[in-house]
């Protein structure tokens, strides 16, 4: 094995094949096919003597970026733990081709895969702990490329009593999914890049994979959220973002909460920042087509940060940037005035 790799980052596959003297991931939908010797698309996947090897078993980038203690509303979940601190780690690489990567700095490094530290899930969850963290969060990068180090965490966690989460682009497999949920996955963050010529021609992907996803999660009872980032020139058409909120409506359901956010050029992408008015009028699309809680995000204070009752519309939940200023649901997750049930997890 290659000394780039440190040893203890190096753990077979859980979930691969053999086909024609060759090695399948069946990790995420790429479902690469590897020569001996050869790496993944992600180059977090090597074939090694016919079998698969992740080279990234809880490696964390360091310095700032690999782990911190994050706001769950950082993530973003606004009706999940509202107010709680989640221990959110990532690695390198990525599974997605995104020109405009906002965590380009981890996600587009693959070359400095053994460059990072070594964390034992149990050191994970002791860290957790002495930080006051309530939860886990797998992001920065794309989480699944830390699949069987997740498992690992989320089954800890749960012996801890914390939650674990996922923000993702959703693009694992059903069994991979299947079983980051039977090991005590809670919640999942998942991006909607675009519509399906967006996603495939900037993301190398295939949206619908992403909608099985994320209807498949609901079937088991994971708590989701979606988000869209909002790019001038990509997906920012009023009949990209129409399409967007009524599968949303149509096929999550209505109270699904949905994330608008703004980007900033960042990696190959030199567009400018997009616009409050263009994000404010995606609220309203979203809004007008019946979703119940449509926010609007990286524009700190904005009102449509906050949660505010469909029914009567009195403001449940105020918020500035990643804090909570004001809580006002009752016990019964209920809107103070009219008594409206709002679907929040504690």
């Amino acid at each position: 094995m290659s000394p780039q790799y440190p040893e203890e980052m190096i753990k077979k596959t859980l979930l691969q094949k053999r086909i024609d003297g060759k090695a399948q991931c069946l990790t995420c939908e790429k479902r690469c096919i590897i020569e001996d010797g050869g790496l993944g698309f992600c180059k977090t996947r090597k074939n090694i003597d016919g079998v698969i090897y992740t080279l990234v078993y809880g490696e964390i980038a360091p310095d700032f970026y690999g782990i911190q203690a994050n706001p769950i509303e950082k993530k973003p979940f606004f009706h999940f733990y509202p107010g709680t601190k989640a221990l959110t780690i990532g690695t390198w690489s990525c599974n997605f081709t995104c020109p405009w990567c906002q965590n380009y700095d981890m996600s587009k490094r693959p070359e400095k895969i053994g460059d990072g530290y070594f964390l034992s899930s149990e050191q994970f969850i002791e860290i957790a702990k002495k930080m006051g963290c309530q939860g886990t969060s797998i992001s920065f990068n794309e989480p699944t490329l830390l699949f069987e180090y997740s498992l690992e965490i989320f089954k800890l966690a749960k012996e801890e009593g914390l939650y674990n989460t996922f923000v993702t682009n959703g693009y694992m497999t059903t069994d991979a999914l299947k079983m980051l949920v039977e090991s005590g996955l809670d919640g999942v963050n998942i991006d909607i890049k675009g519509n399906k010529i967006v996603v495939e021609r900037f993301c190398g992907a295939d949206i619908e994979k992403v909608w099985r996803n994320i209807k498949l999660a609901k079937e088991y009872r994971v708590w989701v959220e979606l988000t869209t980032l909002i790019i001038p020139g990509v997906n920012d058409s009023k009949s990209c973002i129409e399409e967007i909120a009524r599968r949303i409506k149509d096929e999550v359901g209505k109270e699904t909460p949905w994330h608008i956010t703004g980007y900033y050029p960042a990696f190959k992408f030199d567009k400018p920042p997009t616009r409050v008015e263009v994000l404010e009028k995606a609220w309203e699309i979203g809004k007008g087509l019946g979703l119940d809680y449509v926010y609007l995000g990286n524009f700190p204070g904005h009102p449509y940060e906050n949660t505010y009752c469909p029914k009567c519309n009195e403001i449940l939940i105020g918020r500035n940037g990643f804090s909570v200023t004001e809580y006002k649901l009752t016990e019964e997750n209920c809107c103070p005035r009219c008594n409206y049930k709002i679907p929040v997890i504690h």
